[in-house]
């Protein structure tokens, strides 16, 4: 497209260069710039342009440009904005997507740029703004509809006005009613209250009452009774009547015509494909209540102009108002004008389009014009995170045919190709525990035992209440919150599940189990080592990769072989997987270009490999959609610009950002329902809404409300975990809010006990422990599986009225609301219960040996006639009540002695029990290293005397040190 700088308006220089919302008003003719303070007040009278800039994690800029036309705007100030959108796209290089908006029937997207609602006022420029700030205030009455976004209409303050199927809102000077129809939903009721907010707030300062009206309360209710009152008293509401807005359109039928000469010819053809489209031409596509303007690539800007215009005039000349125009560019199609096409295949590519941006922008920019918003930004240098914590518990479970084997902790992360798993990872959340439950599918696993893994999980997280977030992964689509979660992660050939073995036997197939002493490559890949994994592949040259490392082993015969692209944390992962996969066994390093014939014997000879670093799914901008899932058909709706508020606790929501789908499943959704979330994000994948070819494996996650973990509430801008916690359905919690000056109201929460998740048994189960590393969160004071007796004495007192004191609150924040100190006076049957019981605890913490001092406590009698006389009852209660306190202060001393010497264990790694090793023997590099040892901490194993030689310091010392600093000191004594 030919661009020239009398083609562009002055008013736009500058534009869309970073992200935001910018608002021109036509002004005799002309785009003049609306204040920020003034964004969001439309007048009937006027017509604008918005332009919405939007960031993209690519580091691009996307446009969206909107042209609004006020109800009473003139013929001559509409056409001169539509115009003028046109002039702007080619302005900011030729790819925005234009919108028609028609004041009352704006699309979605339009209004989600200004929520709750927009009020357009009367009055414009034309007319000398008219409009007159009233002395008094004057009543209104408005008409809202919307579910996901309110269109606000102001109606005539009259009964008529009034039905049974909308929303209305009544302003008065001293309160604002809402009228809520009785066949209107819960979720427009809610949405509605938001208007009622923004209401209060810019035309009463926030102060005026807010009450809400039920339709068919009558006036027994007496803010029923108010509300009547100001229409003369009750009356029957009449039905609602059709009328034009009512009108629906037949969006099944569509038709094809080509802009020639400013005339609309159809185009003739059965079905349409992308083939009919010219790249020198403009079509456009009726869809009834959507229509669409194509314009070619390579078409001019007046071509352009004159195919918009015929579009005004089609939809003009039909009566048909509430029909949206859309006007796209060759290779920016959006996802709805392409899924009107039985085939599409996108021949151009952002090259070839950031190519024209750049003629473009080059142009503008010998004119004088600042061309820094049309250049694509340098995508943003983001180290991806995994949004969880990495030092909770994880239990494990292999499927085997119709039930589940728990795994030792050794073989958590272990896991076969062939075999489909369980897993329960119970981690410190953001303000209580947090429980992530998952299945694992092998890529060579049986479809039985895939059906059982989704079966036996869905069952856990229902018998929890469905509060736990549920995961399906499948094999080599693995997000990095599961890596993290499993750390050191291998992969093996085969299975050793009933179900592979069944079908491998059925089959006939060779069955290439993994053996140790056996042939077997394994590539290297990951990031640290709380994130690293081991893939075992086929033993041959092709599966070689110059940008990785690779274990191969054949009996006792071990060779890694160093890629040329590989980096020095490839080969530290490397030694680490050695001591996973074959420890003890001296190695032979190979390094690409220089390795032996040996090394090659074993994988069959010497062949071509690749060189290029495998890329997964990236993540793209976040998409929230709506769901409606009923007789196996998924309905969905996209919500643009969303917020937690759109979340609504009636409904199902899915967050798509490609490499991984939520979905969002609200408390009062019913729980047959909740039961089919899984099944709901399957079917979204088949729909593949955005047309983003969907990988049927990517990951999904279930997430019930109130228990969005970090890795889901990142999508938002902000979110607050109160809204979550409130009671009722979402008009009623959204009602508290408003009366409560906009601030949630927080209910209160219940108590967890750690036993109920499993995950954080009363008492631990050692063996199936495992030590868990902390350079996740240096900041984070490590919080492992307690001794039995600390976690069996804290589970079975703990109180909803006593301080939990299993943790000392400067060092690890508290997981629960910190409770009111109890009386002491109501202690004292049970202190001495504690008292008793801490005794015998302590004796198996190995504590000096005592006999416990204090008795069981008496069973209350009731009184007897041999009771003590006053006097000696009184001295004998101040008696009692002096030795409670001394059994409870005891009892405080001795909980906190307990947590002492459980953080002092924390604190030096448990390095009591280590045997010492020479430090020849336990560096990295070392030609004879030592088993059996845990290698994520070989610094544990020197003695004190070497330990202080290397590190300078003492053990007690290095270990009050951050995680990331004891790394460092690590690696540079080679024991990292």
């Amino acid at each position: 497209m030919s661009v020239s700088m009398r083609d562009l308006d002055p008013a736009f220089q500058g534009a869309g260069q970073k992200a935001g919302i910018e608002v021109w008003r036509i002004e005799n003719f002309c785009p003049a710039p609306i204040p920020k303070s003034s964004i969001g007040k439309f007048f009937t009278g006027d017509s604008y342009i918005v332009l919405k800039t939007t960031a993209l994690k690519t580091g691009a800029l996307r446009h969206d440009i909107h042209y609004w036309l006020g109800k009473d705007t003139s013929q001559d100030e509409a056409g001169t904005a539509a115009v003028k959108t046109v002039e702007l796209d080619a302005a900011l290089g030729g790819r925005a997507v234009q919108y028609r908006e028609v004041q009352g029937h704006e699309t979605e997207k339009f209004l989600s740029y200004f929520k709750p609602c927009i009020i357009p006022q009367e009055g414009g420029v034309a007319s000398g703004f008219k409009h007159v700030e009233a002395e008094e205030h004057i009543t209104r009455l408005f008409v809202c509809r919307g579910k996901h976004v309110v269109h606000v209409k102001e109606v005539p303050f009259a009964r008529s006005s009034l039905n049974h199927d909308d929303i209305y809102i009544l302003d008065t000077k001293s309160k604002i009613f809402q009228f809520n129809g009785s066949n209107s939903s819960i979720q427009e009721r809610a949405k509605a209250l938001e208007v009622v907010q923004y209401i209060k707030d810019t035309y009463h300062d926030g102060t005026c009452e807010v009450a809400t009206v039920e339709d068919g309360r009558l006036m027994a209710d007496a803010e029923s009774g108010e509300f009547w009152g100001f229409f003369g008293g009750f009356a029957p509401l009449p039905r609602k009547t059709a009328n034009d807005e009512d009108k629906t359109y037949n969006s099944d039928i569509t038709k094809l015509f080509c802009v020639e000469k400013g005339q609309a010819n159809p185009v003739e053809g059965d079905s349409l494909k992308r083939e009919m489209l010219d790249t020198s031409k403009c079509y456009i596509l009726d869809c009834g209540l959507e229509v669409f303007v194509w314009m070619g690539r390579t078409t001019s800007l007046d071509d352009r102009k004159v195919a918009s215009g015929a579009t005004e005039e089609m939809i003009r000349s039909s009566e048909r108002p509430k029909s949206q125009m859309i006007r796209t560019i060759e290779g920016f199609e959006t996802v709805k004008f392409r899924s009107k096409f039985d085939t599409w295949t996108q021949e151009t590519n952002t090259t070839v389009s950031e190519d024209g941006r750049g003629r473009v922008a080059a142009l503008l920019q010998r004119q004088g014009v600042n061309v820094r918003g049309l250049m694509k930004a340098a995508p943003p240098k983001e180290e991806p995170q995994a949004f969880i914590d990495c030092t909770g518990n994880l239990q494990v479970w292999r499927v085997n045919g119709q039930e589940k084997i728990r795994l030792q902790a050794a073989d958590h992360s272990k896991f076969y190709s062939g075999d489909c798993y369980v897993f329960q990872y119970s981690y410190p959340g953001e303000e209580k525990e947090e429980v992530l439950i998952g299945t694992w599918f092998g890529k060579q696993s049986v479809e039985e035992e895939r059906a059982s893994a989704v079966s036996m999980a869905s069952k856990m997280v229902e018998s929890l209440k469905f509060v736990p977030a549920q995961a399906r992964i499948y094999e080599g689509k693995e997000p990095l919150q599961f890596f993290v979660i499993m750390q050191s992660f291998i992969v093996f050939k085969g299975g050793i599940s009933s179900g592979y073995k069944k079908y491998i036997a059925e089959k006939e197939v060779d069955d290439d189990t993994y053996n140790e002493n056996g042939l077997a490559l394994f590539h290297i890949q990951g990031s640290g080592p709380e994130n690293m994994q081991a893939i075992q592949v086929d033993p041959v040259a092709p599966s070689l990769n110059s940008s990785y490392c690779y274990i191969l082993h054949n009996g006792s015969s071990v060779f890694t072989w160093i890629g040329n692209l590989a980096t020095s944390t490839d080969q530290e992962l490397v030694e680490r997987q050695l001591d996973l996969i074959k420890p003890n066994l001296q190695t032979k390093a190979q390094k690409e270009g220089s390795e032996s014939e040996q090394f090659w014997e074993l994988l069959g000879g010497k062949t071509e490999y690749r060189s290029q670093k495998l890329t997964k799914e990236p993540e793209s901008d976040p998409h929230l959609f709506s769901c409606s899932f009923t007789k196996d058909i998924l309905k969905v709706t996209e919500i643009y610009n969303f917020t937690q508020d759109d979340l609504m606790t009636e409904d199902i929501f899915i967050v798509d950002c490609h490499s991984e789908i939520f979905v969002w499943v609200g408390q009062e959704v019913a729980p047959k329902n909740k039961l089919q979330a899984l099944t709901i994000g399957e079917k979204f994948i088949e729909k593949d809404s955005l047309l983003e070819k969907l990988s049927p494996e990517a990951p999904i996650y279930v997430i019930m409300e109130g228990g969005e973990p970090s890795f889901f509430t990142r999508f938002f801008t902000s979110w607050d975990s109160s809204k979550s916690a409130m009671h009722g359905n979402s008009f009623q919690r959204k009602l508290r809010i408003v009366k409560n000056g906009g601030t949630p109201v927080a209910e209160k929460p219940k108590r967890r006990t750690p036993a109920s998740y499993g995950g954080r048994a009363s008492v631990p189960d050692k063996s199936q422990q495992r030590t868990r590393s902390m350079s996740f969160s240096p900041e984070r004071v490590r919080v492992r599986g307690r001794s039995p007796a600390f976690s069996a004495l804290a589970a079975t007192f703990e109180s909803q009225n006593a301080r939990n004191l299993s943790t000392p609150p400067p060092v690890v924040r508290k997981l629960y609301p910190r409770s009111v100190t109890p009386d002491s006076s109501k202690l004292a049957p049970k202190s001495s219960a504690i008292a008793s019981r801490s005794a015998l605890f302590e004796q198996r913490l190995k504590t000096p040996p005592q006999e416990p001092s204090v008795s069981e406590p008496p069973k209350a009698s009731p009184k007897t006639p041999e009771s003590p006389a006053p006097e000696s009852n009184s001295e004998g209660k101040e008696e009692k009540k002096e030795d409670d306190k001394e059994e409870e202060k005891s009892m405080s001393s001795r909980i906190e002695s307990l947590t002492i010497q459980e953080d002092a264990k924390e604190g030096v790694e448990d390095e009591e029990d280590l045997p010492a090793h020479p430090y020849e023997r336990l560096k990295t590099t070392s030609s004879d290293p030592v088993s059996d040892i845990d290698v994520t901490r070989r610094e544990a194993y020197l003695s004190s005397e070497e330990f202080k030689e290397k590190f300078g310091m003492t053990k007690e010392a290095f270990y009050k040190l951050p995680k990331w600093k004891q790394n460092k000191f690590k690696m540079a004594v080679q024991l990292f």
